[in-house]
């Protein structure tokens, strides 16, 4: 069941996105004591929304259990691009798993964007679906050369994909590609959508249930969200990568990825999707929100708890100034993804816990396409159908020897900051050296502490140490959140977990501020 009252959505961060004055109703329901589930989900974004309404409408009894709200982590925060061609590029996938394998991706990315436009249709939600093309450009030698390798790779795939005398937009370039069959939509009304028709068919959900452990046996799975307990016959962690020290710790890597919505003095806004080949890329759309339309612009990714927000808004902007007539900047935030090692993401059973328990993660900057096919996998899956995807993204596939290096860089990036975050620590003489509404890790009275000040002086201490692997936390001044730079764990200024695999709080220190 759902309450009558939807609040704008809630993010995981202080930085406002488009999407988020859409609200969400709110479960209210709660199980009956001794209740039994077929499935229990972990996470109301697009991902866990999709397996549990998937699973509902096949007659499955299923709970969805929220740490916060529904969309609140990345739904919330994604551009929203709707694409068969990933960052993985074909031409890589092809390298690592042949050409029947990237002719297999080629046709999920079909079948997901034909699952979401079927959900809405069959639900009636009104979430701005509309399908587009996508110009992908270069701008000097060597990248004419990555594009002409990609198109051909495309073509191989069975993409609709063609050369292009346009781009779809006024940056200069010197070659394009069209690619035919793509889409977008307004994440947040339709997560909104899914909420609402898995609630209509029976679905039960909790909100403000951050699930801390999980038991299995031969015939169930006992889900713990600290003393609460639910019992069911399969779990799904829908939560964008798996809590706890697991395989996934070791074969995903966090990233920050960054967006502005930007209004326009000319009204020369695209009608297409468009992408650059820069490292990293910038990637475009436009959506009208409220009568208004505003150019989304995203990208200046890097590790999370590595770069510097400022500078990758700083970064966007110039880059729209460069080449638009810049009205406003009527929204800037950011969000996070998960890149797996070689590349394809991770969905279906984990290993061990007598096979009850999956996952989908590692989806790369590729989110809204492979959270709906974790609902597509994962559903057919537990109702013992067969998919035709669910091999190419087995979590326990073996990697392709091209993954081991990037594998090795980012497990020697973890050890390093494992190490040098505890001895590169600057002292704080006095907490009038910290200016407001900003936090850092530092030596401060022969402790090393992670210290924030409110803009009313008030100050918060806590242990630096992530709860999930014991990595040197950083503070993220735009997001007013505590970043760990080893897995992607995020708390907020009182050390409470937002997002990652931190299962547990930071610890708070009492100081004499």
């Amino acid at each position: 069941m759902i309450d009558d009252h939807a609040s704008p959505a809630p993010r995981d961060g202080e930085r406002v996105s488009a999407w988020q004055p859409e609200g969400i109703k709110t479960a209210s329901a709660s199980p009956g004591a001794g209740d039994f589930f077929d499935v229990i989900i972990a996470g109301a974004g697009l991902s866990g929304m999709t397996t549990a309404l998937l699973l509902q409408q096949q007659g499955k009894k299923c709970l969805v259990l929220e740490a916060s709200s529904p969309g609140f982590g990345t739904t919330g925060g994604t551009t929203a691009h709707l694409n068969n061609f990933f960052d993985a590029t074909y031409p890589e996938v092809e390298s690592d798993f042949g050409e029947e394998s990237a002719a297999l991706l080629a046709r999920s990315g079909n079948d997901a964007i034909g699952m979401i436009k079927t959900l809405a249709e069959k639900y009636a939600i009104n979430c701005d679906f509309e399908p587009k093309d996508a110009y992908l450009f270069s701008q000097d030698e060597q990248e004419n050369k990555e594009l002409d390798e990609m198109r051909e790779a495309s073509q191989r795939a069975g993409v609709e994909v063609s050369e292009s005398a346009e781009n779809g937009t006024s940056i200069p370039f010197e070659k394009a590609i069209r690619f035919g069959g793509q889409a977008q939509f307004h994440p947040i009304k339709y997560l909104k959508g899914l909420v609402e028709a898995f609630s209509t068919l029976g679905g039960t959900m909790l909100t403000g249930k951050l699930v801390t452990a999980t038991e299995t046996t031969d015939n169930e799975v006992t889900v713990s969200c600290g003393d609460e307990k639910f019992r069911g016959s399969h779990f799904v962690y829908a939560t964008h990568i798996p809590p706890g020290i697991n395989q996934f710790s070791f074969k995903c890597a966090p990233y920050r990825s960054y967006v502005i919505g930007i209004t326009l003095k000319d009204d020369n806004y695209p009608a297409s999707l468009i992408y650059d080949m820069k490292e990293p890329y910038h990637y475009l759309r436009t959506h009208e929100i409220d009568g208004q339309k505003y150019l989304i612009i995203g990208g200046e990714d890097h590790k999370t708890g590595h770069g510097d927000p400022e500078e990758s808004f700083k970064a966007l902007t110039a880059f729209a100034e460069a080449h638009f007539q810049v009205g406003k900047v009527a929204f800037s935030w950011s969000s996070q993804y998960y890149s797996s090692v070689d590349g394809l993401p991770y969905i279906g059973q984990m290993a061990g816990d007598h096979g009850r328990i999956f996952t989908g993660t590692g989806f790369n900057g590729n989110g809204m396409i492979f959270g709906t096919l974790t609902g597509m996998i994962v559903s057919d899956l537990i109702l013992g159908r067969e998919n035709p995807y669910a091999k190419l993204f087995d979590p326990s596939r073996i990697k392709p020897i091209a993954s081991f290096t990037e594998f090795v860089k980012e497990q020697a990036d973890v050890a390093y900051h494992f190490v040098a975050d505890r001895i590169a620590t600057e002292k704080l003489p006095d907490l009038s050296d910290l200016a407001p509404n900003d936090g850092r890790v530092v030596d401060y009275e022969g402790k090393k502490l992670a210290i924030y000040k409110d803009d009313q002086g008030n100050v918060t201490a806590l242990s630096p140490t992530c709860t999930h692997a014991g990595c040197i936390v950083s503070f993220n001044k735009f997001e007013q959140t505590w970043d760990c730079p080893c897995h992607g764990g995020r708390f907020d200024i009182d050390g409470r977990v937002i997002t990652g695999p931190p299962q547990k709080a930071l610890k708070q220190i009492n100081i004499d501020a």
